[in-house]
């Protein structure tokens, strides 16, 4: 119960100290999520309030059933950028999305299926992530320079936002550009901020906290200010600024997710929406199991404690379904806002709680304020959120380290810009076949003596088969005069029937030219697959310790050998 009940590890010993400072944390991290949701939801596509919508209730769930105290769930760029490609845009796909991924990673879960991840590769998602970083940027720029009417596919906006440049709202540019100055150098001042000692004086730690707090709640500050201007103009009768708008004030109702929708010529049925979302019923589930499990082993790394996958699978599956029931679109684990929450000296995962309240709090009272938030102040919030994921040296340290490296994350950059599940999909595709193919040709030493000596270099699976094969043959039949062939097994831990079938048609095709093949260094694992296989020219023989314990039988004689091993044994025909 402790283990898929995470929160009892913690309760128990929960104090006042962890309390305060749990309060801080969720205090923080709600200033920087309330405006983050409104602006990852016009990413998504979706009205703002479904950014709201979407981020509480993984606050909740976490609290009970993750296993890092740091992380915390809701939107994030990622995955409004996939909800975007995978909801087109309307809420009742986006919900339904987050009820089947929410199912999907909770089987997995249950499964035991957090393995997968392995699968894909670090330069997958460098190539994903830098990708998004600027699809999600220049999808802003519209906002920035307040331009309407921009579509929303990444070549075609390119195209339109530079033949329209010209259309550019000066008040808008003005302030977008303002608020993204006041981002970065808030961003740059809090990574120089010199930590405060308790031996200085009162008015020098007072500095350090007004500071620290204004860099680390600068979203909500930049919106504060902006919304701010936007009133003052709209007081003064004008208004230069494009503003969000109205948002429905209120929670939202608990129910669950609609599975058809109403279209104009008749209604869409469950089965025709799961059939449109095709590969995002895949994509958008690992994506946000990755980002999580990213996320809790990178803080978990930091702070000395282990995260289980699967666990954070149930988590974030729970999650994502009951948040269907609020009109919540995918959520999954925010690298920022999480940093926020370690950096702000969370105890346990409480601190959710205090961040859920408060944005279901904005939600019941704020939301009329909202109306005045400029819509370039969002973009700017965003493209600073986005911008850091850009990672430009990764290119620069694949070269250096393994070039081959440089396909799987050019081949995902690219595709990645006309259609993102074509480049995760295609990605993933190029990093198995490269993984396939060291399989398939493993590295083989040949040493030539009086026999030749083959060594393995790794496993031996049966796509190997073929080139040990050809290998061997090549070299012990063009040696002259031609040689039996040792094959050194030390690297063997396991091997398939296939292998086993083409270790007998080595020795019959070496056995027609009058040479033998030998193995030495057998692992028990190895020699009990070869022995159970039963075919024809196989034998044991045993060394000379092994034949001693076994009643001083000779090796090679007559007599039974023992079915065991040791680095001595071999197999000869």
């Amino acid at each position: 119960l402790r283990r898929r009940l995470p929160v009892l590890r913690w309760l128990p010993r929960y104090s006042l100290a962890w309390l305060q400072l749990d309060l801080m944390a969720g205090l923080t991290v709600g200033l920087t999520v309330v405006p983050q949701a409104l602006a990852y939801a016009e990413v998504a596509g979706l009205p703002l309030q479904y950014g709201l919508y979407s981020s509480f209730m993984g606050c909740f769930v976490y609290c009970f059933l993750g296993t890092a105290k740091d992380v915390t769930l809701g939107p994030t760029a990622i995955m409004s950028l996939l909800v975007s490609s995978y909801a087109f845009h309307e809420p009742v796909y986006a919900i339904l999305l987050t009820f089947l991924s929410g199912c999907i990673q909770l089987a997995m879960g249950l499964l035991h299926l957090g393995f997968l991840l392995d699968f894909i590769s670090c330069p997958v998602i460098k190539g994903f992530t830098s990708a998004a970083s600027i699809t999600i940027s220049f999808n802003q720029v519209k906002n920035i320079l307040g331009l309407q009417g921009i579509p929303r596919q990444f070549f075609l906006q390119v195209y339109e936002t530079l033949r329209r440049i010209g259309e550019t709202r000066a008040g808008d540019a003005v302030l977008g550009l303002a608020c993204l100055a006041v981002l970065a150098g808030l961003r740059a001042m809090k990574s120089r901020l010199p930590q405060a000692a308790c031996v200085e004086p009162l008015a020098a730690r007072l500095s350090y906290l007004i500071v620290w707090t204004s860099a680390t709640a600068r979203n909500a500050l930049v919106v504060l200010f902006a919304g701010l201007v936007a009133y003052s103009f709209q007081v003064m009768g004008s208004q230069p600024l494009t503003l969000t708008g109205s948002i429905p004030q209120g929670l939202p109702a608990f129910q669950l997710p609609r599975f058809s929708m109403a279209a104009p010529n008749g209604t869409i049925p469950f089965r025709s929406m799961v059939e449109d979302m095709g590969v995002g019923l895949a994509v958008v589930p690992l994506m946000g199991l990755l980002e999580t499990v990213a996320i809790a082993k990178a803080f978990a790394s930091q702070n000395d404690y282990r995260i289980d996958p699967n666990q954070e699978l149930l988590a974030l599956g729970f999650a994502n379904i009951l948040g269907s029931f609020v009109s919540s679109y995918p959520i999954t684990g925010s690298f920022g806002r999480t940093a926020v929450n370690a950096q702000s000296g969370v105890c346990t995962p409480a601190g959710g709680l205090v961040t859920g309240a408060l944005v279901l709090l904005s939600l019941a009272y704020l939301t009329s304020l909202f109306y005045y938030i400029p819509k370039a102040a969002l973009a700017a919030v965003i493209i600073s959120a986005v911008v850091p994921m850009f990672d430009a040296g990764i290119f620069r340290t694949l070269w250096r380290v393994k070039r081959l490296d440089l396909v799987p994350l050019c081949v995902t950059f690219l595709l990645c810009f006309w259609e993102v599940q074509y480049g995760i999909v295609a990605g993933v595709l190029v990093s198995g076949i490269l993984l396939l193919y060291s399989i398939a040709r493993p590295p083989i030493k040949v040493s030539e003596g009086d026999v030749l000596l083959v060594q393995l270099g790794s496993s031996l699976h049966f796509p190997a088969m073929e080139c040990l094969r050809d290998a061997v043959c090549s070299r012990a039949l063009a040696a002259s005069p031609p040689r039996s062939v040792v094959l050194d097994c030390c690297h063997l831990s396991s091997i398939d029937y296939t292998v086993v079938v083409g270790l007998a048609e080595l020795r019959q095709e070496l056995r027609k030219h009058g040479l033998s093949l030998a193995f030495c260094s057998l692992q028990d694992p190895v020699l009990k697959v070869l022995l159970s296989a039963d075919l024809e020219g196989f034998q044991h023989f045993p060394s000379r310790e092994e034949a001693e314990r076994c009643g001083g039988a000779e090796p090679g004689g007559g007599g039974t050998a023992p079915f065991t091993s040791t680095r001595e044994s071999s197999l000869l025909p």
